[in-house]
């Protein structure tokens, strides 16, 4: 059964079109804050998301971008906003549809089925989800190579990534400099090469801590090396 998140602010016209899409056999979530709604849609699983384009919180077009940089699954935007260049921008950042108020609920159900179908076509094909790695606020998409700290994308160099990524893939395992050195940089470390380990730590401590000199994520294990921790 196919699970819909539902995000809008006015909750009578929320309600009459979750019982709508209920009669159809969906499973359907109501949120009428923006960030709240956000924060559902990125660490709830759900099937397709409808949501409103003026919220308190968090308005939709910054909801649909942020949901697009880790989640393929169907935006179906609504607004009682008529301009073009609204639908224009919220097919941009990545929406499926664009709905304008008013509309009838069984044209919503009748929009919801369409894109869902599409949707499971596509995957049926081969489309996957992106690769995503996520450990208390860290979102590392290992298919884009993108990281991003409590929602807000950081830039990292490629050895940062990699450093980044080995470690949060291998969560509370104790490595030495030398075995990160070899895997990260491919080769044996020799001379000072475990100090350019320890300077990349420094810098990505810099791009996810939010106090490096106690760090909550990569931890020090004096005179061994480091581990990431949950």
């Amino acid at each position: 059964m196919s699970k819909i998140l539902l995000i809008e602010d006015e909750l009578a016209i929320a309600e009459l079109e979750r019982d709508y899409l209920e009669l159809s056999d969906f499973i359907v979530d109501i949120e009428t804050d923006g960030n709240l709604g956000l924060d559902k849609a990125l660490n709830k699983e759900y099937n397709l998301i409808i949501l409103d384009l003026m919220l308190p919180g968090m308005d939709g077009f910054e909801i649909c971008r942020l949901i697009r940089e880790v989640k393929n699954i169907p935006i179906i935007m609504v607004s009682a906003k008529k301009d073009d260049i609204d639908k224009i921008r919220g097919l941009g950042l990545g929406a499926d549809d664009y709905i304008t108020k008013p509309f009838s609920p069984s044209e919503l159900v009748a929009r919801v089925k369409a894109h869902l179908t599409r949707y499971e076509r596509l995957v049926g094909q081969g489309i996957k989800e992106n690769e995503i790695i996520e450990i208390r606020g860290i979102k590392i998409d290992k298919t884009a190579r993108r990281i991003f700290i409590n929602g807000e994308e950081r830039i990292f160099t490629t050895k940062e990534y990699d450093l980044l990524t080995y470690l949060a893939e291998h969560p509370n395992h104790v490595f030495t400099k030398e075995e990160l050195y070899q895997t990260i940089w491919g080769m044996p470390a020799i001379g000072d090469d475990c100090a350019t380990v320890t300077v990349h730590i420094k810098k990505i401590r810099e791009k996810i801590e939010e106090n490096t000199s106690k760090p909550q994520y990569i931890e020090t294990i004096w005179g061994v090396g480091y581990r990431f921790k949950v």
